[in-house]
């Protein structure tokens, strides 16, 4: 397997062999295309994107039951289809997966402007610099803080709502939205480790304490159970 998605499946790993019988994985999309002339949101997964989803899959702990959502571009939602396939394929169980409109970039209130300020910003890392230190006009952005609150909000209520013993909530959103997490919640700057294709943040409960860890560091509690 590639490099993308190893640091993932070892995460993950670590987690389940700690006692943790659900979990929440929210990830990035797998390898897509990068064509200039297509709105970015619509470029699709490569050939070698689709491999390494459903590679992922087939290496997920097999006796965790898989759920699915990812946010509605077609890379995500074929990244959960394929991650679900994966596993299913290697053995293990599946319900569904479904669009989850959270896990898109709703936190971008123009996307025009948002685009056209990380142009101005010179790239993606120093513009979410700039919009979790509140330097972003308010009409371009939801405040960064209250929007990882929704997302966290969104995805400790998949803990409170499980379908099988032991389960794995697949949420497959943008590299956007793990940088924000990972600085609002976990205190990981953004100006740290890339987000790379198939990175993931895993959320579990444990103690009556809601915990999110990334492979950068030890876990954190995030909110109380």
């Amino acid at each position: 397997m590639s490099a993308y998605g190893e640091s993932t499946i070892d995460l993950l790993h670590r987690v389940v062999d700690g006692g943790v019988e659900h979990a929440v994985l929210l990830m990035r999309h797998s390898a897509r295309e990068f064509a200039p002339d297509r709105h970015d949101l619509m470029n699709p997964l490569t050939a070698e994107g689709r491999r390494l989803a459903r590679e992922l899959g087939g290496r997920l702990p097999k006796h965790l039951t898989l759920r699915g959502y990812a946010s509605p571009p077609e890379r995500c939602m074929e990244t959960a289809a394929l991650v679900l396939e994966g596993h299913t394929e290697e053995g293990g169980r599946a319900t569904r997966h479904r669009p989850l409109e959270a896990l898109g970039v709703f936190y971008a209130l123009d996307q025009m402007k948002m685009w056209k300020g990380m142009q101005q910003a010179g790239g993606l890392v120093p513009y979410l610099h700039a919009w979790i230190s509140g330097e972003v006009p308010g009409d371009a952005m939801m405040p960064a803080d209250i929007a990882a609150g929704l997302i966290l909000k969104v995805l400790t209520d998949k803990l409170d709502a499980p379908v099988a013993d032991r389960q794995l909530d697949v949420c497959v959103s943008h590299d956007m939205t793990l940088y924000l997490l990972r600085d609002c919640l976990l205190q990981e700057a953004v100006d740290g480790p890339q987000v790379a294709f198939l990175d993931g943040l895993v959320l579990y409960r444990q103690g009556g304490v809601v915990w999110m860890t990334s492979h950068h560091g030890e876990p954190k509690p995030v909110s109380e159970a």
